[in-house]
């Protein structure tokens, strides 16, 4: 009986692997679109509701042009690499939130928040761009469900009826924000180092693709670095790659990025 579930249990996560596109690294996800897209959707709008919109509506077109721009460079890069389903299945919506956090994050399905506490360190269209670029591409390569699955792995079933249960659960609304800091100014700490990173190489190709500067988003960064105290980091930069680090590789994967770009943009 062991034997078989061993056996069982090895099968569902040889399944449940697969590989990220444009970086190529090994990912497990036992949590399916069916599965999470209906709570993403329920908890955004909740979000919505629970805060304030930016009444400026200057910055909010241009955090909702840059969105559908690169939303389209992503959803063209999925259509031509058979990734027709989960095309289809996003929902992009972009909200700028009153808020002084400097944060920004996206669901996934494509639900995407700025607040306005992050576009001094934006500063304008091409860093807007940065940021949301690397959000974008935490949804892309679906690592909310990764985490999520780190979480409940061990439980199985756990992660269907975690976040099928009413969203207004304490539990489920406890794993949301835990995964993905909603409602918290530290969302962007849901993340690991190499979630971070790979962000971050998918942003660039993504921004670049939607016609953006992609060097802007090393300033950004070092506009980032530059909110530190004393010497000490933002707490939202706390679990990423240090600034000197990120800068690093971004600079590293520059010319790979906007190669990956000219390659589909020219299709």
């Amino acid at each position: 009986m062991k034997k078989f579930i061993s056996l069982s249990l090895l099968m569902l996560f040889m399944i449940s692997c697969s590989t990220v596109p444009i970086t190529g690294r090994q990912r497990l996800n036992l949590v399916s679109d069916a599965e999470i897209l209906p709570a993403s959707f329920a908890q955004y709008e909740g979000f919505l509701k629970e805060n304030k919109l930016s009444n400026d509506a200057k910055m909010t077109n241009e955090i909702q042009t840059v969105g559908k721009n690169i939303s389209h460079a992503v959803d063209k890069f999925m259509r031509a690499n058979g990734m027709v389903s989960e095309a289809n299945s996003y929902r992009w919506e972009f909200n700028l939130i009153e808020d002084k956090a400097v944060n920004a994050w996206c669901m996934p399905g494509g639900k995407v928040v700025f607040y306005t506490g992050i576009l001094p360190v934006t500063a304008n269209k091409d860093g807007i761009a940065a940021v949301m670029g690397h959000e974008i591409a935490h949804a892309f390569a679906k690592h909310g469900q990764e985490r999520m699955t780190s979480a409940y792995g061990q439980q199985l079933g756990g992660v269907a009826v975690a976040i099928s249960t009413n969203n207004k659960d304490p539990k489920t609304q406890n794993l949301w924000n835990t995964i993905y800091g909603i409602g918290s100014q530290v969302g962007m700490l849901s993340y690991s180092r190499t979630h971070e990173t790979e962000a971050d190489k998918l942003g660039l190709v993504f921004m670049t693709m939607a016609g953006y500067n992609p060097q802007e988003a090393i300033n950004v960064w070092i506009r980032m670095g530059q909110l530190s105290t004393g010497g000490a980091p933002p707490e939202f930069l706390s679990t990423h790659p240090s600034n000197e680090t990120r800068i690093k590789n971004l600079k590293a994967y520059m010319p790979t990025a906007i190669a990956e770009a000219k390659k589909y943009n020219a299709q």
